[in-house]
């Protein structure tokens, strides 16, 4: 990728200050970036000089920074050569105050970037103000990064509805058009039937591999019947083959009632698995909850929990998340298989999440009117057995749990989140901004 750094300004200012802040500038990039940043081996201090070096890139992401103060025509040129490439707009603080002359006046230049751009129709910028040095602008960097990065990942990529979704359960049902629009990603829809024959013509031999793995990863098999395991290895090749040969790393896959009435092993470890081999995957068909789960276990750097809140202690000032029986096996502090709490068939994981001290409550979802909205929280999760048969998290919030609870259910979200390890809200904030879409934090 490119991460481009794009130091526009003027000769009519102090120009040994301003190199001085060209010179770190150009290191912090590096050091946030490495070889994928691209600086240009001067100021762009005139328009010839700024679409020359706009000329010879291809920029993933724009760092546009206002060297010196920069009449807004620099940026038209900027935006004109990129319209739609994410642009974070970088003010420097102005070094000295001393009642001499005005070393930068980057601020200004800020201001008159940020207003032709909105005039062009570009809304959908960041902005960050600091020196070089300055941690808050090494960290919006970074958060650009890996927001760029992950969305980069998921529109190279598919994403895959197998069955439909439960009577009821619509909210978490998309459209191809609606994915490819916001996500730039392609939504692909299979029948569950299908991935169900493909499971029951293998051989036993050829799902082996899978089998020994499952045991290896998780205890407490012992106790469920053969022929479920066995199921359990036919499901995990057919998801396993489908979503090699498909490119497929997203999936909002159907459960209930089909694996149980039709193929007599629930997917519920299968899906679990395939979030710790990287490919996020919600059951009862929740698209939008898979591809809530893919952004944040790529800004994360992990697996996530996705699961219903279920459970609401104001004392504790925490709210349990829980669902039947799917969740990575990484998460927990011993990863067990017993059997669906409705249905008393495995495997399925259950157990409770282990504890840590950033956890980020996340969800992209649609308001009454159907427009894109993301639901965000902080906390920490608490290291406690599993709360009710199944898998659970219980987190901590940073806010007021019942303010965030009566809040949530009288705005209309949907009872699906995910429940990422790590503090990633500004990660998310940052994504969400370039894709449009609102944010609402609790």
């Amino acid at each position: 990728m490119q991460f481009a750094y794009i130091p526009i300004g003027v000769p009519t200012f102090d120009l040994e200050v301003a190199g001085d802040q060209f010179e770190k500038s150009c290191f912090l990039m590096c050091d946030c970036f490495g070889s994928e940043a691209v600086c240009p081996e001067k100021m762009l201090l005139s328009i010839p000089d700024l679409k020359a070096f706009l000329s010879q890139i291809k920029p993933d992401l724009i760092i546009l920074q206002n060297i010196t103060f920069a009449n807004s025509a620099y940026c038209s040129e900027v935006v004109s050569a990129f319209p739609e490439t994410p642009l974070l707009l970088w003010t420097l603080k102005e070094p000295v105050i001393d009642g001499k002359r005005l070393r930068l006046n980057s601020l200004t230049g800020a201001y008159s970037a940020a207003n032709i751009m909105k005039s062009l129709g570009k809304s959908n910028f960041g902005y960050v103000f600091g020196s070089p040095e300055s941690y808050e602008v090494r960290s919006s960097l970074v958060s650009h990064g890996k927001a760029v990065r992950t969305l980069s990942e998921l529109s190279s990529c598919k994403v895959a509805a197998i069955g439909t979704t439960p009577e009821g359960f619509g909210f978490g049902r998309a459209e191809a058009a609606d994915v490819r629009r916001v996500f730039k990603s392609h939504l692909m829809s299979i029948e569950l039937k299908e991935i169900l024959d493909k499971a029951k013509s293998y051989d036993i031999d050829e799902c082996a591999d899978y089998l020994k793995d499952f045991k290896c990863t998780c205890c407490s098999y012992e106790d469920i019947p053969q022929a479920n395991m066995e199921g359990y290895a036919r499901l995990m090749k057919a998801y396993c083959d489908f979503c090699t040969q498909n490119n497929v790393k997203v999936i909002g896959s159907r459960c209930w009632p089909d694996l149980f009435t039709d193929f007599g092993t629930p997917n519920c470890a299968v899906l679990s698995m395939l979030n710790d081999m990287g490919i996020s995957s919600a059951c009862e068909g929740d698209m939008y909850g898979a591809i809530s789960m893919f952004i944040a276990s790529r800004l994360s750097g992990g697996s996530v929990f996705f699961g219903d809140p279920v459970s609401m202690d104001e004392d504790e000032n925490t709210l349990t998340y829980w669902h039947c029986g799917m969740c990575a096996p990484s998460l927990a502090s011993k990863p067990t298989i017993g059997v669906h709490p409705n249905r008393k068939i495995g495997p399925v994981m259950d157990f409770g999440c282990k504890g840590s001290s950033a956890a980020t409550i996340f969800r992209i979802g649609r308001d009454a009117k159907g427009d894109f909205r993301a639901f965000v929280a902080g906390g920490q999760t608490l290291d406690k057995p599993k709360q009710f048969i199944g898998t659970s998290v219980v987190v901590r919030t940073d806010f007021s749990a019942r303010d965030l609870v009566y809040d949530s259910v009288t705005d209309g979200w949907e009872p699906h989140y995910v429940v990422a390890y790590g503090d990633i809200i500004q990660d998310i904030e940052v994504l969400c901004r370039i894709l449009g879409i609102p944010v609402s934090r609790f």
